[in-house]
């Protein structure tokens, strides 16, 4: 059952758009932000709670790669995989975070800690290589800065 905070914050998003279904991926999001994924259970919830069928809840939670159908980290890690970032070293960054934290991608550390996805772009072309943890973005990463990025993340 969707909690009163969720169903607060999903009908402030209500408000905003013209159709409670146009509501979808931000409700997606409010939940994820309250349970850290999004399970079955939830698709179920939300698909009621917006007079949608589950199928079509689905279908855009699936979609969305930062919509989280599996339990996920405690903080997400978003490693730019896009040209750039190739070129710029990218690829010595991942087998780094590989090594330290014993995950490849879509994986979670077994601590649950730390999940490590690639994205295609994070927007810093100029400054590559970049990777985000949660909302934090790190230009010109090195392998020397990784030990002190993760640290930040308990």
């Amino acid at each position: 059952m969707l909690t009163q905070s969720e169903i607060k914050e999903i009908d402030h998003e209500i408000g905003l758009v013209p159709y409670k279904k146009a509501a979808l991926i931000e409700s997606l999001k409010i939940v994820q932000k309250h349970r850290g994924w999004i399970s079955n259970e939830s698709v179920t919830e939300i698909a009621d709670y917006l007079e949608l069928s589950p199928a079509e809840v689905d279908s855009v939670a699936t979609f969305y790669n930062l919509i989280f159908r599996k339990p996920v980290g405690k903080h997400m890690i978003l490693l730019c995989d896009s040209v750039s970032c190739y070129v710029m070293g990218y690829q010595k960054i991942y087998r780094a975070l590989n090594e330290k934290l014993k995950i490849k991608f879509g994986e979670t550390t077994t601590d649950k800690r730390f999940t490590l996805l690639p994205n295609v772009c994070l927007g810093c072309c100029d400054r590559a290589p970049a990777l985000m943890v949660d909302e934090d973005l790190y230009r010109d990463v090195t392998i020397e800065q990784l030990d002190q990025i993760l640290e930040k993340y308990v």
